[in-house]
């Protein structure tokens, strides 16, 4: 596998579309520090790390729908960093989502953190996916 994040995002995708509750994805750390922010904005429900008897592991996401209308929380993934063609965004041109209702991840030099925590930080990185 040549992008382990587009899998990552595309195994969301899928499970949202699908209305599962829960979805399994073999862990790494960058994709911990993913399932991190997307828990602490509010776009999925809980999440657990699993160690296999293999060393990779996997992390366990409860996904987040609407009571009502069964809407999922997320409503959009997008892979924008490709191995093939890396984006970056310096401090003063980090990428705003939906003019602020969505969230931009990035890697900085200080962690994977949002388009918001960095411009707060005033450090630039890697953008990762868009998240709405």
């Amino acid at each position: 596998m040549t992008d382990p994040i587009s899998d990552y995002l595309t195994r969301l995708r899928n499970a949202m579309k699908a209305n599962h509750r829960v979805v399994e994805i073999p862990a790494s750390n960058l994709k911990k520090e993913i399932t991190r922010v997307l828990y602490e904005k509010g776009y999925i429900l809980k999440y657990k790390f699993e160690d296999t008897e293999n060393k990779q592991g996997v992390i366990k996401i409860a996904l987040k729908y609407h009571p009502q209308t069964r809407q999922a929380a997320i409503q959009m993934l997008k892979r924008v960093s490709t191995p093939g063609l890396r984006k970056y965004a310096d401090k003063e041109n980090l990428p705003r989502v939906m003019n602020g209702l969505g969230v931009a991840i990035l890697t900085t030099s200080k962690g994977v953190m949002t388009d918001k925590e960095a411009r707060q930080l005033g450090i630039g990185g890697e953008v990762l996916c868009f998240v709405q």
